[in-house]
């Protein structure tokens, strides 16, 4: 495992360096990753637009601010992610935002096509699910948790979806869309939160 963080953090960017690369590709008319349909790249624009959304509204409470400002401990949240994912699009923002609250938390953003070797490390059930957030205690270089693909709430919605239609579809992937629409990132903050609150504890006991 520490051989693949270590090359996903040799390249990874920042979250204005993903932002620019994933405009960048959309200018030329294509999506982050590996494969290009008409469906991924549809995708990547929608998501573009969320990601400008989220970038100007999303607001962190005071109370989760107040928890990251107070981290005993220097982070990174190493995050696997591509342009055309719809979790990441309203997902990414929100930790960006979070990031930028602390000096305790450098946030980076690796393309998950480009990493195999670190995306095969975090799989979900054995699929390549995104993103992935891998947290990581820099003072030790070590490994502490992993978050994701999506907060409670929305994975709980997905899986009921399925068990009742047997399939995820495009009304499924409206409903996931509307449930992080009316849940502005908190569920998330908040799931985050309680992973870094138990990192430091794990810490504090080795010390």
């Amino acid at each position: 495992m520490k051989a693949e963080i270590a090359k996903g953090l040799l390249n990874a960017v920042s979250y204005p360096d993903y932002r620019k690369k994933v405009s960048d590709l959309l200018a030329q008319d294509l999506s982050s990753g590996n494969e290009q349909t008409e469906d991924l790249l549809a995708y990547s624009k929608l998501n573009e637009t969320r990601m400008n959304r989220l970038d100007k509204t999303i607001v962190v409470p005071d109370e989760i601010a107040t928890s990251l400002k107070s981290l005993k401990h220097n982070y990174t949240w190493l995050v696997l992610a591509e342009g055309w994912c719809g979790d990441a699009a309203q997902i990414v923002p929100v930790l960006f935002k979070m990031a930028s609250v602390t000096d305790k938390i450098d946030l980076k953003i690796v393309f998950r096509d480009e990493n195999d070797d670190l995306m095969n490390v975090f799989l979900t059930n054995g699929a390549r699910a995104i993103p992935k957030v891998i947290i990581l205690d820099n003072e030790h270089n070590e490994f502490k948790s992993v978050w994701g693909p999506r907060p409670e709430g929305a994975a709980n919605l997905i899986k009921s979806y399925k068990a009742q239609y047997g399939v995820v579809d495009q009304t499924a992937k409206t409903e996931l869309q509307l449930w992080y629409l009316h849940d502005k990132g908190l569920s998330m903050m908040n799931e985050l939160v309680s992973i870094m609150i138990h990192s430091e504890e794990l810490i504090h006991q080795k010390i």
